[in-house]
């Protein structure tokens, strides 16, 4: 049977972390409009609180009237109490949260349709504005979470296809690097899903995925679900399908354009999660943690080596 749009009986949210976590909660029972409603709400929270309803509409794929439904079935008189509550974020947010918002959109008219540096300038201010937004949306906890699981497991398992694809690959060069165990369940050769088949409870899954989820890296992390593997999960959603079973929940909400979405912060935010595993892989350090290079292990093998042959030429 499909599922039907019904008004929560728990109170109507004041705040945006309370709407979130009841969109998130009823999610499963609402119709397939309005989980389409809920997907772009939840990812383009700075969207919701700033645009009206029509422009919000045709972004969403929908009418403005499905918006006002929406709206209503979560408890609200209308589309503006909803959207009240998406302005408490921005004004809950770091100072002066505003006024970059309103210098970056500033930028991006002023620099429209001026050929191809001007594209680039777009995609630059736009790569600014969700690395202000990665910094307001990764908790401590989170960080510390997630090196604590990295530096306890036996392996480490990455999972990224399509355009995260990138993104599993430079994690997993970075923490080879801090002399993890990791294997990347690429899908050459059509063996993922079965390599992912040998993960137990002492191991770790980090899966990566955005809008349109690759549907591999979902089966992967049912897969750990089944062998009791913890999950780190990088994504765009509390609504994404990796987000209910999650041990660790990164989501990294970003504009879309128009031939792909930007690998900025989600790249930071990887950074980030291999510099917080080599500062607990390094205790005592009074700098910033370091991941070597491929250059200067294959430097340090070498000394190695070389002391080596001295000491058993000296024998």
């Amino acid at each position: 049977m499909p599922a039907k749009d019904k008004r929560p009986t728990s109170p109507t949210p004041k705040n945006y972390e309370g709407i979130v976590n009841l969109i998130t909660r009823e999610y499963p029972h609402l119709s397939a409009g309005f989980q389409q409603i809920a997907r772009f709400f939840t990812q383009n929270p700075n969207i919701i609180a700033l645009e009206s309803i029509n422009s919000i509409a045709a972004q969403c794929g929908t009418h403005p009237s499905s918006l006002v439904r929406f709206a209503q079935n979560f408890g609200y008189s209308g589309f503006k109490q909803l959207q009240a509550v998406f302005q408490t974020r921005l004004a809950t947010a770091a100072p002066g949260f505003r006024e970059r918002l309103s210098a970056l959109e500033s930028e991006l008219s002023r620099n429209e349709e001026r050929g191809n540096l001007g594209h680039l300038r777009q995609l630059v201010v736009r790569d600014i504005a969700a690395l202000q937004d990665l910094l307001e949306g990764v908790a401590e906890q989170d960080l510390e979470a997630t090196a604590r699981l990295l530096v306890k497991a036996e392996t480490i398992y990455i999972a990224g296809q399509l355009r995260s694809e990138p993104i599993a690959s430079f994690l997993r060069y970075v923490l080879t690097m801090l002399g993890r165990r990791v294997v990347l369940l690429d899908p050459a050769g059509g063996l993922a899903q079965e390599m992912a088949a040998t993960m137990t409870s002492r191991d770790v899954l980090v899966a990566i995925a955005f809008r349109h989820y690759a549907k591999e890296v979902i089966a992967i992390a049912d897969v750990a679900v089944s062998t009791s593997a913890p999950i780190i999960a990088i994504t765009d959603s509390q609504l994404s399908p990796l987000a209910k079973d999650a041990r660790v929940l990164f989501t990294v909400p970003e504009d879309e354009y128009t031939f792909s979405r930007s690998l900025a912060a989600p790249m930071c935010l990887v950074q980030c999660i291999a510099v917080a595993t080599a500062a607990l892989l390094q205790p005592g350090r009074d700098v910033t943690p370091r991941i070597p290079t491929v250059t200067e292990i294959a430097r340090d093998r070498t000394g190695d080596s070389k002391r080596r042959s001295k000491a058993s030429a000296k024998l």
